[in-house]
């Protein structure tokens, strides 16, 4: 990030467009401009280079994991917002939040726990998959009497290259430590088991097409036969505001763990709070008097 480039401005609402949404007791078309907002905020606060002044000194490799984690949340928000426009696509935007929210867990743990190794686990984590596959190859070849096909030497080549991307060697990937599960992770900052439930275990449920899933966005009764739901899934408003919201408290713990000084992180941080709070405002809109005692 340079100097000349301003912080991308937030969405203007006007009372009319709020109006409509309270009239409609719709408000995804509000909620869908801020939704889009925190992924382009996300990906602004994402291209702040490692050398920058305002950036501690830290290994290069541990920025370069906290900024992806931070630009895959950012391109799946915009990869949701370019399928959700029209309202529509709820049963594949459920499925894109949960990749969202799992990341964001895993950039406010790396930001947030005292493990000095945890950048080197979250690495290995996902080498060791690579590692197997290695392994696999080079056994397949040996039986074959050692000359490896075109394809063979492409992929080992390709597995070669990102192992050595990760700075440790195949011995430090086998022989690290197992990340931690999700749950543990939000424990370890402060989560609640909420939480886990509704962005990991819920949100689970889209990914591997679970009965709850497959009831809520791909069957519909016909004449009391279950067949195909129709293309029409509609985005839920929530989606619009939990995920986004979590994005945004990831952002603050990178700019608050990589800031070289205090009053730069509260400094950077004062727009992404600002943000979050008018988005909890909206969402008591739209709640209602959802959380109101029921009269018996």
């Amino acid at each position: 990030m340079t100097d000349d480039i301003s912080v991308p401005r937030p969405p203007e609402i006007t009372e009319d467009q709020l109006i409509r949404c309270r009239e409609m007791g719709d408000f995804r078309p509000v909620m869908f401009e801020w939704y889009k907002y925190v992924g382009i905020l996300c990906n602004f606060y994402a291209s702040l280079r490692a050398d920058s002044p305002a950036v501690r000194k830290m290994p290069l490799l541990h920025y370069a994991v906290l900024v992806g984690l931070l630009n895959r949340c950012s391109r799946l928000i915009l990869s949701n917002v370019a399928l959700s426009h029209k309202g529509l696509f709820g049963e594949t935007t459920a499925i894109l939040d949960r990749c969202i929210f799992e990341s964001v867990v895993k950039t406010i743990w790396l930001c947030k726990t005292s493990d000095e190794d945890r950048f080197s686990r979250f690495i290995a984590d996902g080498l060791k998959t690579e590692i197997e596959f290695k392994s696999h190859i080079e056994k397949t070849v040996y039986e074959r009497g050692g000359t490896p096909l075109v394809i063979e030497s492409r992929m080992l080549e390709s597995i070669e290259n990102i192992i050595s991307s990760s700075g440790l060697s195949e011995r430090e990937i086998s022989s690290s430590m197992k990340l931690p599960d999700i749950a543990s992770m939000i424990q370890s900052f402060g989560g609640d088991r909420l939480q886990y439930l509704i962005g990991q275990k819920i949100g689970s449920h889209h990914v591997h097409g679970t009965w709850p899933s497959l009831r809520l966005y791909y069957l519909t009764e016909y004449d009391g036969v279950l067949g195909p739901s129709d293309h029409d899934c509609p985005i839920d408003v929530n989606q619009y505001v939990f995920i986004p919201i979590f994005v945004l408290q990831a952002t603050v713990a990178f700019i608050e763990f990589v800031s070289a000084e205090t009053d730069d992180a509260k400094e950077l941080s004062i727009l992404l709070k600002a943000v979050e709070d008018e988005m909890w405002n909206l969402n008591k809109q739209i709640v209602g008097n959802d959380f109101d005692k029921i009269e018996i």
